[in-house]
């Protein structure tokens, strides 16, 4: 832990890998820079059976390293290191993506932004594409609860149409770059482990907003991510959680005819993608996502949450990085 100033509020970086030694290795190595005087890291793994944990220990001995011994997806590994700094006593914990480097006053100003008023609960950095240094991939996120898509702001402007912005409220901010308080947690719980991986976060938010807790886009804070890593944007992988998910957030959080509403759009664009690709691209990769689309439908009304199944699994290739 980097204490050159003991008084600041204590943060702890939670870092979630899977077999990403090097990925893993670069992140760690941003958090070095830190200009901030009071953080710590846990380095929570999922599982790895590459040489991820060895690596870690040996180049950086002051990150704390929780096993898992299988992966519990990002929201099960999360919350493995939520629970680790909260009992750390920590002021706040920041959740952060291993695949990702972090500007040196990232957390500077995060922390002062959060700091500013009481009901600030959650901030977070500009979020840039590591192969475009200067273009923004996310500035927070925004919710259609018509169908419940989520929406990246600012995606693909440039970074110089932050220079004169100011602090804004968004719906959610991407768990790949976001500080939390810890009293958030306290007062809303853990992440739903049930989502594995997507959405996590956007049901999250969901309730610290609905317990009175701002969440705030910080534009001066930096960060770039080198975007889908793991799996890729498109991959099947992607589209069977996304869909599945986005049917357990809406059945979640929405109620009477809002809900009935939203799950009907859903239901109906998923269709529409699932036929196009069975009627217009006879591809191997797009039948690949048609089937993570269709199966992803099935394990939502089956209400089969958590990791996918074997069957899935057979139904597409599953990328692996």
């Amino acid at each position: 832990m980097r204490q050159d100033d003991s008084s600041a509020p204590s943060v702890m970086f939670v870092v979630v890998n899977w077999n990403q030694r090097q990925l893993t290795l670069d992140c760690l190595a941003s958090l070095q820079e830190q200009n901030y005087g009071n953080f710590a890291v846990v380095l929570v793994d999922n599982g790895s059976e590459d040489d991820s944990v060895t690596a870690v220990r040996a180049a950086y001995p002051e990150v704390t390293v929780l096993e898992n011994g299988r992966n519990l997806g990002i929201a099960g590994a999360n919350n493995v290191g939520i629970k680790h700094a909260l009992k750390a006593n920590v002021d706040y914990v920041f959740l952060l993506n291993n695949d990702t480097t972090v500007d040196p006053d990232m957390l500077t100003h995060l922390v002062a932004i959060a700091e500013s008023e009481p009901d600030v609960g959650i901030t977070g950095p500009t979020m840039l594409y590591f192969n475009q240094p200067d273009v923004i991939w996310c500035a927070g996120n925004s919710v259609n609860w018509n169908n419940g898509d989520t929406r990246r702001l600012d995606q693909n402007a440039p970074l110089s149409s932050m220079q004169n912005a100011a602090c804004r409220d968004v719906n959610f901010i991407t768990s790949c770059a976001v500080l939390i308080k810890r009293q958030v947690f306290d007062e809303v719980g853990l992440m739903d482990e049930r989502y594995f991986i997507y959405y996590d976060e956007t049901d999250w938010f969901y309730r610290a907003t609905a317990a009175g807790w701002r969440s705030v886009h910080v534009p001066w804070a930096k960060m770039w991510h080198k975007v889908s890593a793991t799996m890729g944007e498109t991959s099947p992988t992607t589209d069977y959680y996304m869909v599945r998910n986005n049917f357990l957030y809406l059945s979640k959080n929405l109620k009477g005819v809002k809900r009935v509403k939203a799950l009907t759009n859903a239901t109906l664009r998923n269709v529409k993608v699932i036929v196009a690709y069975t009627l217009k691209n006879r591809n191997v990769a797009r039948l690949h996502n048609r089937n993570a689309k269709a199966l992803a439908m099935r394990d939502a009304i089956l209400q089969r949450w958590g990791p996918m199944g074997p069957d899935v699994k057979s139904a597409f290739s599953v990328k692996k990085s």
